[in-house]
């Protein structure tokens, strides 16, 4: 796991400055993200801002009516296949859920896309394809972070295709009849499934530092059957 240094010199033992510290890769481009998304969101009075102290997490009512939600449960139902991960196989039962990439090019996820985009005020060009994801009884995702681990191998594809993942929007599209909230496990936070409901969070502190404080599961459910679909954005165009 990678450690983040924040400061601008490192000290060697007797205190002395010994140079700069390491650079933070996409720093920039994640603060820069930070700042134009958090202004965006705090002109628009229908968001409720859930966490501002450690982690920027909001939620947003009624993103997707009812139909659009059917809708794309039908989706994606056929698309879904068994999770991946970067390096870890789904055996290991890490992530149990089953997931595809809704079709990009079809005009209702286009639509439903272009919504995420304006939200946020992020060039779609920077966005992921979006992804849905069905968890069924005993499925879950464990505590993850949706940003990169530069020091993982992944990171050399990663990085020439867009660079860090800055914010994750993640939209519930049905009842769950028992478990499946959304846990910010460092945080102590969680969210309850409801249909139709825009959850966000900025991967980044306002530094633009890969925020810890992010860590989040999706926890098993326990009756019933989870549906949603996430869109992450990179700091750059997305390829």
């Amino acid at each position: 796991m990678t450690t983040f240094i924040t400061t601008d010199i490192l000290k060697s033992d007797s205190g002395k400055p010994k140079g700069p510290a390491p650079k933070i890769a996409d720093q920039d481009g994640l603060r820069k993200t930070g700042n134009k998304v958090r202004k965006r969101l705090q002109e628009n009075r229908s968001i409720y801002w859930i966490e501002q102290e450690r982690a920027e997490v909001f939620a947003l009512g009624d993103f997707m009516s009812p139909d659009e939600c059917r809708r794309m449960i039908e989706m994606i139902d056929a698309t879904a296949r068994p999770s991946a991960l970067f390096d870890v196989d789904y055996s290991t039962g890490f992530r149990t859920s089953y997931s595809g990439d809704v079709p990009a090019d079809d005009p209702f996820v286009k639509k439903i896309s272009r919504r995420i985009d304006d939200l946020l005020g992020i060039d779609s060009r920077w966005g992921e394809t979006i992804q849905g994801q069905r968890y069924l009884v005993g499925q879950q995702f464990q505590p993850h972070n949706d940003w990169f681990y530069t020091s993982e191998k992944y990171w050399e594809l990663e990085k020439g295709r867009g660079g860090q993942r800055s914010w994750t929007a993640m939209v519930f599209l049905n009842d769950v009849e028992a478990g499946g909230t959304t846990d910010f496990t460092k945080l102590g936070l969680s969210i309850e499934p409801k249909p139709g409901v825009l959850l966000g969070w900025n991967n980044a502190d306002r530094q633009g530092v890969p925020n810890e404080w992010t860590m989040h599961a999706g926890t098993p459910v326990t009756a019933g059957v989870k549906y949603i679909i996430t869109k992450w954005y990179r700091t750059k165009p997305w390829r």
